[in-house]
């Protein structure tokens, strides 16, 4: 065994305080930090469980009118099969940050895997021809709830993974990475779930599909991810980082100006976008446009979004300009959202809705991880995932009061002769209104955010006072992904 792997094993276990101190003192004696070729392991497992769940979250909203007439239940429950994530993100959030930086990465992937499996698998069993009609959406509820608790425990883990295993010049692209998973499963939901339900008229099939990659991230968590923390840190800031127990950093997050701007501000983005996601379908059918063209809109936004994170990482990592960054693009995006407000209220306009739907992803999904690792910068040395994890409550509290808004405002139309909603006059609403005050919102965010948000890079400065030499391990790391020479 080499000097990797016993030092590893000898970290395994440890609370989250001893591996810090061992860090901290090991980094008094060292200026030199290495990276692990595992590390690329461990982000394509977090890949692959975001766009599990984020699969599991969107599953229905593309098809929420055939979900309600197959389940026998009434619109507005489908839509609590999608609000469900954003109800126990609010009240499980918060032991979700203190569980990543207390228990750690490895601990709260494996918990999370299995969660996002158990719910899956319990969604398809809810369509079996055993279970009662009556009981069919209380199951599927169920495995839908199952799968929102993972939520929190893998959407705040990228800040954390980056930190962790990947050195400075690396850590927003594997953000960027990590997050945009997420996204990537609400691209495949958008196109999967019309085409599954065209081609089948079920939804055990549709479920039973999207079963496949929770069981197999669940697996490959769990047996591959052996480690808590890298042997050696990749960069200075790891050493510190978490430095603070989870209730006062909360304070001090409370105590920051920039952050709590932040913290509103996009959060209020978030919900926009969390409202435009789930209510899409319903605000497109009632002018005419099919289910399948909805699913193309909410696609064309996520593949521009993935594009635009893409080439956003890697200028971010090159040139730090984190705010600058995350100002232009909540102003384009507030542009793209006033603009939709408008073009989604026309019948036969395709092309426009499809481009304003480009644009609205490019510039609001792909700011998404630049604004994670904002909020680290702006409030280092406080734990990653709590920094994250207070902004994505923030922005569920505000999705769930807005979509509650927006479908108290949304009224039952007298005539809706081009409405192609599959559950009749009780889908036939009006959404001018709704929409125009989600524009109002975005852009209310947006000017507040780019009036009163100013802060100082803290983590970047305390790695520039170190100035370590970050060099590239060769040892095997001591676990049975990586026996390739790390690079």
């Amino acid at each position: 065994m080499d000097d990797g792997s016993a030092e590893t094993e000898a970290l395994v276990g440890n609370s989250s305080e001893d591996v810090r101190s061992h860090l901290d003192s090991r980094n008094t004696a060292t200026t030199k930090f290495k990276v692990y070729k595992r590390r690329w392991f461990i982000l394509f497992v977090l890949c692959l469980l975001n766009c599990s769940n984020a699969m599991s979250w969107l599953t229905f909203a593309p098809v929420a009118d055939q979900t309600a007439q197959y389940l026998r239940v009434s619109l507005n429950l489908v839509n609590w099969l999608s609000l469900v994530y954003v109800v126990v993100a609010i009240f499980f959030s918060l032991i979700t940050t203190w569980v990543l930086d207390t228990l750690g990465l490895r601990f709260s992937l494996i918990m999370g895997s299995w969660l996002n499996m158990l719910g899956a698998v319990l969604r398809v069993i809810g369509m079996l021809n055993c279970i009662p009609e009556w009981a069919m959406f209380p199951v599927v509820m169920g495995g839908q709830t199952l799968c929102a608790f993972a939520q929190p425990l893998v959407i705040f883990a990228p800040t954390k993974l980056a930190a962790l295993w990947f050195p400075d010049h690396q850590r927003a692209t594997a953000n960027m990475m990590a997050s945009m998973a997420n996204t990537v499963g609400l691209l495949l939901a958008n196109i999967f779930s019309p085409m599954i339900i065209s081609y089948t008229s079920t939804l055990f099939m549709l479920l039973l599909i999207y079963a496949i990659p929770a069981i197999v991230a669940c697996f490959l968590a769990t047996a591959g991810i052996r480690e808590r923390v890298p042997p050696t840190p990749p960069s200075a800031s790891m050493v510190t980082s978490s430095s603070e127990p989870f209730l006062q950093g909360v304070k001090l997050l409370m105590t920051n100006k920039a952050y709590m701007v932040l913290l509103v501000c996009f959060g209020s983005g978030i919900g926009v976008f969390t409202c435009f996601s789930t209510l899409l379908e319903q605000i497109l059918c009632v002018k005419g446009y099919s289910n399948d063209f909805a699913g193309v809109c909410g696609a064309v936004a996520i593949v521009f979004g993935v594009l635009g994170a893409f080439l956003l990482g890697l200028y971010v990592d090159k040139t730090k300009k984190f705010t600058e960054v995350t100002k232009i693009n909540m102003c384009l995006t507030s542009l793209g959202c006033s603009v939709f407000a408008v073009v989604s209220q026309l019948s036969e306009q395709k092309f426009i809705i499809g481009a304003v739907c480009a644009w609205f992803g490019f510039f609001g999904y792909s700011v998404y991880p630049i604004a994670m690792e904002l909020g680290v910068e702006c409030s280092y040395p406080v734990g990653e995932a709590t920094s994250s994890g207070l902004i994505f409550v923030s922005g569920q509290i505000q999705a769930a009061l807005y979509l509650l808004l927006l479908q108290a405002l949304a009224k039952p139309m007298v005539d809706s002769p081009l409405s192609v909603c599959a559950t009749g006059a009780d889908a036939n609403l009006s959404w001018s209104v709704p929409v125009l005050v989600m524009a109002g919102l975005c852009t209310l965010g947006t000017c507040c955010f780019v009036g009163f948000f100013h802060t100082d890079y803290r983590r970047l400065r305390a790695e520039a006072t170190a100035s370590p030499n970050t060099v590239t391990d060769q040892s095997t790391g001591g676990d049975t992904w990586a026996n390739s020479t790390d690079a």
